[in-house]
């Protein structure tokens, strides 16, 4: 009988982005596959003399650029996107799936660099839609509500169990677009099962709660 040899474990490699703010971005690998999760950059403190920004290093993908199937984007907000222009020159041409809003402004950023549309492999796809990643990702987008219209949370099926990665988050209930956040989506993995929570939420730790969009664009209108 031959003998089951698939890997049990998905690896989760944060290039950027993990106990930090801005330079967002990970790799999911398992076995053969690598997903990618946006490509943010970081703005330099005042010790950084004469560093405009920073952004992740990619040495690790280069040297196992054959195995990349596929980028999701969460947001537009730079520190999630603003490191694009300089990586996806880089890398292989893969699909990079996202919000309209978001790979718009993703666009007019790689086409200030160069590049062109016959370069780039850009999917626009609804907040809450759901994309394949090569054999071994799926990939359930969730809207969630930010600072930012068409900003997506994910759900990331692999063989070995399902991973939430909420992207940077603010819980609105008076959203400037009126799209609520689908808190019910996150309900329903809950139950089913999950083996990572990989959460984004600025200040989360401080008590209370954070202002509404819309009050923020009533005042500006003031």
């Amino acid at each position: 009988m031959a003998q089951d040899t698939a890997q049990d474990y998905v690896e989760v490699i944060p290039l950027g982005g993990m106990g930090e703010i801005g330079k967002n971005m990970f790799a999911y690998r398992y076995e053969d596959e690598i997903l990618l999760v946006d490509g943010g950059l970081a703005f330099p403190d005042s010790t950084m003399m004469g560093v405009d920004l920073i952004i992740p290093r990619i040495e690790y993908l280069q040297q196992n650029a054959a195995l990349i199937k596929g980028w999701v984007l969460t947001h537009g907000h730079e520190d999630h996107i603003g490191s694009m222009p300089y990586i996806v020159p880089r890398l292989p041409k893969v699909p990079i799936y996202g919000a309209g809003l978001t790979l718009g402004l993703v666009r007019e950023k790689l086409y200030e660099f160069g590049l062109r549309d016959g370069d780039l492999d850009l999917r626009p796809v609804e907040s809450d839609a759901r994309v394949q990643i090569g054999k071994h990702f799926t990939v359930d987008l969730v809207r969630m509500t930010h600072s930012i219209p068409d900003n997506s949370g994910m759900i990331i099926r692999t063989p070995v169990g399902n991973i939430v990665h909420t992207g940077d988050f603010k819980l609105d209930p008076f959203p400037t677009d009126g799209k609520l956040s689908q808190l019910e989506r996150l309900t329903d993995i809950g139950d089913e099962g999950a083996i990572l929570l990989i959460s984004d939420s600025t200040t989360a730790e401080r008590p209370g709660h954070s202002q509404s969009e819309k009050d923020v664009a009533a005042n500006i209108e003031e």
